[in-house]
């Protein structure tokens, strides 16, 4: 028994599975952190606590606001724009806004907008606090674990996963402001038949996968930077991690929750 542990921990391969597993879990244990705390009134009634939230709800939302509706709007456009000719070309115009629903509202906006808070806050906010662990080892000084993610952890988690839900709200009503003015112009009267046809398409099930998909690209945006950055790597050490690696483990949580999303709409 003790030759084959012995082989087993010299082997690669089989540390890599432990240490993936264990990165697992530790991912598993702080989002499952991250909510509690965001659910918990406690988290707020301490005053030093409740201004870092709000410092990092404004950090996180107002710089990208006007740059990602302005993107966002651009793209609808371009979008819309090839949706409704390419409709009209084929006689088939009744179909555009189904099209325009189910491709820009449910698939596209909430993984661009949780991508774009991904790149411009939540991967940054991740290798500060990185670098404050690293500065606080080197100090030789050992915090309480719980009040290390309280007072480091959770109002970046928070302002990250805000960000996303409300910048995708935002681009959503804009793109589907745009497609009606796309479609019928600045009459009032198409307004009825619109919001039947938006209206048909979220039914309770495609609402409420639409919600649950947003919520866990906001949960994942929120905790896969972090929790990468807050575990140490195998010499103890917090260096600075390789931005293609964090984006990488991002896009793959947000990859499986959009393919668990297309399997429940469409399968």
């Amino acid at each position: 028994m003790d030759r084959l542990l012995l082989s087993f921990n010299a082997d690669p391969a089989a540390r890599g599975v432990v240490r993936m597993a264990g990165g697992v879990l530790h991912l598993l244990r702080l989002g499952a952190l991250m909510v509690v705390l965001s659910l918990s009134p406690s988290s707020y009634l301490q005053p030093a606590r409740r201004q870092a939230v709000m410092q990092q709800l404004v950090r996180a939302t107002l710089p990208l606001l006007t740059w990602f509706l302005v993107l966002s709007a651009l793209v609808s456009l371009v979008l819309i724009r090839i949706v409704v000719a390419t409709a009209a070309s084929y006689g088939l115009s009744q179909y555009a806004i189904e099209v325009l629903v189910r491709t820009l509202v449910l698939e596209l906006i909430p993984l661009y907008a949780a991508l774009f808070v991904a790149l411009r806050h939540a991967m940054p906010q991740a290798q500060q606090v990185r670098a404050l662990l690293a500065r606080r080892r080197q100090a030789a000084s050992a915090p309480d674990a719980l009040a290390t993610v309280a007072l480091a952890l959770f109002p970046r988690a928070l302002a990250s996963g805000f960000a996303v839900l409300l910048l995708a709200g935002l681009a959503g009503v804009t793109a589907l402001v745009l497609s009606y003015l796309s479609i019928y112009g600045f009459s009032p009267w198409g307004l009825p038949a619109y919001t039947h046809a938006v209206g048909g398409i979220f039914s309770p099930a495609v609402g409420l996968i639409f919600a649950l998909k947003t919520g866990l690209f906001a949960l994942a945006v929120a905790v896969v930077p972090l929790a990468a950055a807050a575990r140490p790597d195998a010499a103890g050490r917090f260096r600075r991690q390789s931005d293609m690696a964090s984006f990488a483990r991002l896009f793959s949580a947000l990859l499986l929750i959009e393919i668990g999303s297309l399997l429940g709409n469409y399968a």
